[in-house]
């Protein structure tokens, strides 16, 4: 098993760390409320992976195999979420002390995660090359491989939301922050497209 866990982090690794639509949003969020405002939705988001991942690897793909229709509602659904989030940020307040709207929280996070579906085909994926074919350990593996994957996607979105983080340290004061809010909003409305579109 360490020589497929060794072997599925390096297929994880450039999908993980890569600059995809989860990433972006994280160091996005990370940006406007730094990176402890962001462990909530991070909480949420891993959660969602966990359990979405440990299904898709019992069989549970086939929900969406029965239902082809599931797959572009979802898409779409997982889009219009996001460009709501986008607005939400523009049309956001700024405060006396120059703090912006909320950060995503634990839900936030998790809707991020069902609403992908283009998640679901890396999962489906990943079982599909690294499950081993023993009856006897599948079950061990799909909580193992579920765990590794999980936790490498947690280390992805960290370091993103750290990168948000720093560099928007010198942005943080009240005449920066509507003008962050709107620029990142316009990175949500990119990542929308994204998950639109691919």
């Amino acid at each position: 098993m360490t020589e497929t866990i060794v072997a599925l982090l390096l297929f994880l690794f450039p999908l993980a760390f890569s600059p995809g639509p989860g990433n972006m949003l994280f160091a996005a969020n990370g940006a406007l409320f730094g990176f402890r405002a962001t462990l909530p939705a991070s909480a949420g988001y891993h959660l969602a992976t966990w359990v979405v991942t440990a299904a898709i690897g019992l069989g549970c793909l086939n929900a969406l195999e029965t239902w082809p229709l599931l797959f572009p509602i979802l898409k779409t659904a997982g889009a219009l979420y996001v460009v709501w989030l986008a607005i939400r940020l523009w049309r956001a307040k700024i405060t006396n002390t120059g703090e912006t709207a909320r950060p995503m929280r634990v839900l936030d996070g998790a809707a991020l995660l069902i609403l992908n579906p283009k998640a679901y085909i890396i999962i489906a994926l990943m079982f599909s090359t690294f499950l081993p074919a023993s009856e006897t350990s599948v079950l061990t593996a799909v909580f193992v491989l579920t765990t590794v994957f999980t936790l490498n996607n947690l280390l992805a979105f960290s370091a993103w939301t750290v990168i948000g983080d720093r560099l928007s340290a010198l942005f943080r004061s009240k005449r920066h922050a509507a003008w962050l809010n709107r620029s990142f909003a316009v990175v949500l409305v990119g990542v929308a497209g994204w998950m639109a579109l691919s």
